[in-house]
């Protein structure tokens, strides 16, 4: 069975990996995740992707960039389509990243705690030590 001609302006998923350098295996993990979704399908499973498509994709990999996850990119790659300024996805990027900042702090505190920990216990069982040998 013949394949259907291309509709104009649309890729194949092939041609959106190519362009984008972004494999086919991700696309269609990025499609289960309902991050990306074809235009169009046609009858014979064929999935054509337009610009937005393109572009979808290199603002995740933009937000990856920043250490988003593929679930906090999931929260807010749709504001930066719908708002052509960005600003809504800026906005919710921000919020994450200060929340990463903060569960980050918290960790180097804890760390730091731990770090001290081990050094006091590290003396403790040097002075044991030292106080067996003596004996």
């Amino acid at each position: 069975m013949k394949s259907m001609p291309k509709p104009q302006n649309l890729m194949k998923i092939g041609e959106l990996a190519d362009r984008t350098g972004v494999s086919h295996r991700t696309i269609h993990y990025y499609e289960r995740l309902g991050l990306l979704s074809p235009h169009e399908r046609e009858g014979t499973g064929y999935r054509y992707f337009d610009e937005e498509a393109a572009k979808r994709l290199e603002k995740i990999a933009a937000l990856k960039k920043l250490g988003l996850s593929l679930d906090e990119i999931a929260s807010v790659i749709d504001l930066y389509f719908e708002d052509a300024t960005g600003i809504r996805g800026k906005r919710k990027v921000l919020e994450i990243l200060k929340a990463q900042l903060d569960e980050t702090d918290n960790k180097i505190t804890e760390l730091r705690h731990f770090r001290s920990d081990i050094k006091a216990n590290i003396a403790r069982i040097e002075t044991l030590t030292e106080e067996a040998k003596k004996t």
